[in-house]
C-alpha cells in the first residue's frame, strides 16, 4: 500500500503556524522579489489567480484584506524537514516527492487499518508542527494521488484521510477525476485525449495499451496501468542532480561591474556549496547576464558563456575564479542588469577524479572547504564568507513581506512577555 502525504496550503500554513491570528484569513505569498502570487490560502483563491503580478493586484489586496507574505524559504525548508521527519517515524520507505509532498511505502503492513493510521499520522504532524496534511492511500503511486485528492476536495467527509482499497472505490474515483487533473498528464496530452473523447481518468484507463504508448510513450502507459491498480511505480531513489544552478533577478537594476561580481561570486559560492554537499566536482560552469525585458525604454542585451575548468573541483576559491573570468568575457557597460546565474554541468563524483598531467585542485583547498562549510552548519548559514561576497546580504532581493524566520534565526523567534 501507497500513501501520499500532501501539506494543505504549505506557505501559507507555515504563516500561520506562528500568526494563529491569521487562521480563515486570506494569504498570499509572493515569488522572489515579490514579483507574483505563488501560493494561497483558500480563502484568497476566489480573489487572486495563481502567478498574478503583484503589482496588479495591490487594490484587491487592500480591498479584500488579503495577507501578503515575501517568500520566506529558511521558513518553509526547515518546517518541510521537520513534517518528512515525522513521517519516516511511521514508515522506513518515504520518497520526499516535493518540498510538501511525500509518498510512503507499506510493506508488511497488511493486518494494519489505514484509515485509522492514517489518522494518526495526520495528528501527529498536525500537532507537532502545526501543519496540516491530507492523506490518500492506494495500491500504486498514481491512485494514492487519486485518494490524496479526495481527501483535500471532502475534508469534511474524509476528515482528511482517504483509502482506496476496493474496485469500487477505484472507479468512482476514477470517474470523478477529470482527465486534465491526472497526475502526469499535461495540457498538450489533456486537449488529444480531449479530441479522442477522453473526459476523465476511468475514460483513458480503457483506451487501448497500444494506443496509449504510440501517442504517450511507455510512460503513459505506465500511468494507465497505475490507475488501473497495477503497480509500476516505487518510491524513487535520491540521485545526485545533474546540473546545479543559482540564478537569482536583483532587487534594483545593476549597471556597474562591482555589483554584478559580487553578484555572480555570491551564486557560485552557492553552487560550490550544492556540489560539496552531494559530493561532487563540476567540470563545466556556464555564467549568464540579462536586462528587464519589461523594459522596452531601455537598451537590452543577453549574453552567456560555457568556461572549462582546468581540473574537475568543487572549490570556491577555484570556481569564483573561472566565473569571474566568464563575467568580464560578457559584461558590457550601459546596460541595466536585472537578472543572473551560475551553472555548473558535466559533474563527476569527487571520490574519482581525473587526474591532470600539469594542473590540479590544490589539495588545501579540500581540507579549507570542509572547515568552511563545518563552520557554517554549526554557528550560522553563510557566517564565513569569502571577500568578494558582500558581508551584510547573502541574496539581494526585495523582500518587503517577510516575516520572521522564526525556527532558523536566534534573533528572530517568538518573544513572550510575561
Amino acid at each position: 500500500m501507497y500513501a501520499l502525504v500532501d501539506c494543505n496550503n504549505f506557505y501559507a500554513s507555515c504563516e500561520r503556524v506562528f500568526r494563529p491570528d491569521l487562521q480563515n484569513k486570506p494569504i498570499a505569498i509572493l515569488s522572489n522579489n515579490d514579483g507574483c502570487v505563488i501560493a494561497r490560502s483558500n480563502e484568497a483563491k476566489r480573489f487572486i489567480p495563481m502567478g498574478a503580478p503583484a503589482f496588479k493586484f495591490e487594490k484587491i489586496f487592500k480591498k479584500e484584506h488579503i495577507h501578503v507574505f515575501s517568500s520566506n524559504y529558511a521558513l518553509y525548508g526547515d518546517m518541510s524537514t521537520r513534517v518528512m521527519n515525522i513521517l519516516s517515524e511511521f514508515t522506513p520507505e518515504i520518497e520526499v516527492y516535493s518540498i510538501d509532498e511525500a509518498f510512503l511505502y507499506f510493506n508488511g503492513f497488511e493486518k494494519y487499518n489505514f484509515l485509522e493510521y492514517g489518522k494518526k499520522i495526520r495528528y501527529k504532524v498536525t500537532k507537532s508542527t502545526g501543519i496540516p496534511v491530507s492523506i490518500g492511500f492506494a495500491p500504486t503511486k498514481a491512485l494514492s494521488k487519486v485518494a490524496n485528492r479526495i481527501a483535500k476536495k471532502f475534508p469534511e467527509q474524509t476528515k482528511g484521510v482517504y483509502l482506496i482499497d476496493s474496485e469500487e472505490k477505484r472507479i468512482k474515483a476514477l470517474k470523478w477525476l477529470k482527465i486534465s487533473d491526472v497526475w502526469g498528464i499535461g495540457r498538450k496530452h489533456t486537449k488529444r485525449l480531449k479530441a479522442k473523447n477522453i473526459h476523465t481518468a476511468y475514460d483513458f484507463t480503457r483506451l487501448p495499451d497500444v494506443w496509449v504508448q504510440k501517442e504517450m510513450s511507455v510512460v503513459g502507459l505506465r500511468l494507465k496501468h497505475e490507475l488501473q491498480g497495477k503497480p509500476r511505480l516505487g518510491l524513487d531513489e535520491i540521485k545526485n542532480k545533474k546540473v546545479i544552478a543559482t540564478t537569482r533577478s536583483f532587487e534594483r537594476m545593476y549597471t556597474d561591474y562591482e555589483n554584478l561580481k559580487e553578484r555572480i561570486t555570491t551564486f557560485t559560492v552557492s553552487c560550490a556549496e550544492k556540489l560539496r554537499r552531494q559530493r561532487s566536482h563540476c567540470n563545466l560552469m556556464m555564467i549568464f547576464l540579462h536586462t528587464n525585458g519589461h523594459r522596452k525604454d531601455l537598451k537590452q542585451y543577453s549574453r552567456n558563456i560555457v568556461v572549462k575548468t582546468e581540473y574537475p573541483t568543487n572549490s570556491s576559491i577555484d570556481l569564483v575564479r573561472y566565473a569571474l573570468q566568464g563575467l568580464k568575457a560578457i559584461y558590457k557597460k550601459g546596460y541595466a542588469y536585472k537578472k543572473a546565474g551560475v551553472i555548473v554541468m558535466e559533474l563527476t563524483p569527487e571520490s574519482n577524479p581525473q587526474i591532470g598531467l600539469f594542473k590540479n585542485e590544490d589539495p588545501r583547498h579540500k581540507i579549507l572547504m570542509q572547515h568552511i562549510d563545518h563552520l557554517n552548519k554549526s554557528i550560522g548559514y553563510q557566517k564565513v564568507r569569502f571577500a568578494g561576497q558582500d558581508l551584510q546580504r547573502m541574496w539581494k532581493m526585495n523582500q518587503n513581506s517577510l516575516s520572521p524566520r522564526y525556527t532558523t534565526r536566534l534573533d528572530e523567534v517568538i518573544e513572550l512577555k510575561v
